[in-house]
């Protein structure tokens, strides 16, 4: 511990954030530099391992009294109590009257704690196997007995995000199938994605999966219509096409039913699964596809790794504690209001997409759970990019912008396998260009840290101002091992735990999303009006009224 730490019994929670202002009155003088010049062992001091995963943490702007500070906030919010009522089955989305069991979704199959809750997921689980293995079979025809050979996901938000991010990261473990395989997604409702992949594909060898919790969300039902016309129009036949060539997924086994899909083609997931939190279930059905039935075996064992980790690691060495402290400390006492998420493999392309919404949608709130107002920020805003290219993009901002920006640099240690080389004469050049990769990570982290200090230090003292860096923003550095399914599983666990651990310092519900569903209340009331149905609009808001006015105009004209 360094000098700085003073042992300190636990407090209420207005004693320990009074004290970790006075911290923050400290920090507004202190710079990264310093700290790590009085504290050479800070890696040793603030990196954690869980392999295959270290999360290093040092360049972040605390020394131990902080860390400390921080973890009696933890415990003054009753953090051990609230991650044992997220381990059960209790309704702890209470403004749902639901629990947030998306940990039960990777539970091995014969778990001793739940073993009723393991054999309700898994019997999904086994049926999506099963379905998987016959469509790589090339046993999976469509209504005209040709084998289907490429699927479409159709889904929005978190039908669509978790997938799709973990589709594209895992490509490289794809599993060879009977006749090659593709998956492709479709969110948008504008039906400009569809527009565009419809060309591409033969209605006789393509599969679609309905992806939708509620099977009544209007992007991805209106979608689905569009394709049922179309293939309906190539293939005639509607109970044939419905059964060849529809996959549903959802909680509403009846609106399934309803909609057409035949029951053997329809698979469960539960209400107690938020759709951010949902790729784990029968919603990773893409996943499953692209990287076989082990590979996604593999996925909840990482998830499942981490769920252990965060039930039972001491906060001070508790990888998604350490996460959500560091981000409030940020938010709340450092006044940094956005958060760039930034993976150096670009393979982790959609991985900030994806995280937008796993922390904004559950955390974007104001109202504690007593009723009352926060009376601390919240989420911060969430973004970032493929380090490489945001190198060309946002970094300026992040180096000698007036914002502070904290960050998360995100990267692979091992990259390229011999056997991927067949393709490549020199293959000492795909090294060469992840350690390319590598450099520029740790160097953006190491500027952002130190500023000019990172410099020569002869140059420094003859370069204008507006070559200069100040330095000082914080990050943390998250090494895989190696990005694979098990590895990613643990990663997307890791934030899932992170916002949670959030909610709790600031008393919040991180599993309803009211917002989103009051606008799509209000875009299905307008609705009517667009198509032609409803001409009263006396009732609306001017700005509303002349926009849908030159629309109407635009639109019968």
């Amino acid at each position: 511990m360094s000098s700085h730490a003073k042992p300190y019994a636990v407090e209420d929670r207005a004693t320990v954030i009074q004290q970790l202002n006075t911290l923050k009155a400290e920090f507004a003088q202190l710079h990264l530099t310093e700290l790590f010049d009085k504290d050479a062992t800070r890696f040793e001091k603030f990196s954690v391992a869980v392999s295959p995963i270290v999360f290093d943490f040092s360049k972040h702007r605390i020394h131990a009294e902080v860390l400390s500070r921080l973890v009696a906030w933890a415990n003054a919010q009753d953090l051990t109590p609230w991650i044992k009522h997220l381990f059960s089955t209790e309704q702890i989305n209470y403004t749902e009257s639901r629990a947030a069991m998306h940990w039960a979704l990777r539970l091995p199959k014969h778990d001793q704690a739940h073993p009723e809750l393991a054999k309700q997921v898994h019997t999904q689980l086994e049926r999506m196997y099963a379905l998987v293995e016959k469509i790589h079979a090339g046993q999976c025809r469509g209504s005209t007995g040709e084998v289907i050979q490429d699927v479409v996901n159709i889904g929005v938000g978190g039908s669509d995000l978790g997938p799709l991010m973990v589709s594209h990261a895992l490509s490289d473990f794809k599993k060879s199938t009977y006749k090659p395989l593709n998956v492709h997604f479709v969110s948008t409702i504008d039906g400009s994605q569809l527009s565009d992949l419809l060309h591409q594909l033969r209605p006789e060898t393509t599969l679609f999966i309905i992806s939708s919790k509620s099977f009544r969300t209007i992007d991805t039902l209106s979608n689905a219509q569009t394709v049922r016309l179309w293939l309906e129009k190539a293939l005639g036949q509607e109970s044939q096409i419905l059964k060849h060539h529809f996959i549903g997924v959802s909680t509403k086994a009846d609106k399934m039913t309803e909609w057409g899909i035949a029951a053997e083609n329809q698979f469960l997931l539960w209400d107690w699964v938020g759709g951010r939190y949902s790729l784990w279930s029968c919603i990773g059905l893409p996943i499953a596809l692209t990287i076989g039935v082990d590979g996604f075996k593999q996925l909840l064992a990482g998830a499942y790794a981490v769920d252990q980790h965060f039930q039972t690691a001491p906060f001070e060495q508790n990888i998604p504690v350490l996460m959500g402290l560091l981000g409030a400390w940020n938010n709340n006492f450092l006044d940094i209001q956005t958060h760039a998420v930034l993976p150096y493999d670009g393979r982790l392309k959609y991985f900030a997409s994806y995280l937008q919404q796993l922390e904004m949608e559950s955390n974007g709130k104001s109202i504690q759970r007593d009723g009352k107002k926060v009376d601390l920020d919240t989420c911060p805003i969430i973004w970032g990019e493929v380090g490489p290219n945001a190198q060309h993009a946002f970094y300026q901002l992040l180096h000698q912008g007036s914002q502070a920006v904290s960050c998360d640099f995100i990267a692979p240690v091992q990259r390229y396998q011999a056997q991927q080389f067949t393709y490549v004469d020199n293959a000492e050049a795909l090294v060469e260009q992840h350690h390319l990769a590598l450099s520029n990570c740790l160097a953006q982290s190491r500027l952002l840290a130190f500023g000019n200090q990172a410099l020569n230090q002869q140059e420094v003292q003859d370069l204008p101002e507006y070559k200069q860096y100040e330095g000082n923003q914080p990050s943390s550095t998250i090494l895989l091992q190696e990005l694979n399914p098990y590895s990613l599983g643990m990663l997307i666990a890791m934030y899932e735990h992170k916002v949670f651990v959030q909610s709790v310092l600031w008393n919040i519900n991180p599993f309803d999303q009211w917002g989103v569903e009051k606008g799509k209340e209000i875009a299905n009331q307008l609705l009517p009006i667009l198509n032609g149905n409803r001409k009263d609009i006396a009732d609306l808001d001017g700005s509303t009224q002349g926009l849908l006015q030159i629309l109407l105009g635009k639109t019968n004209g």
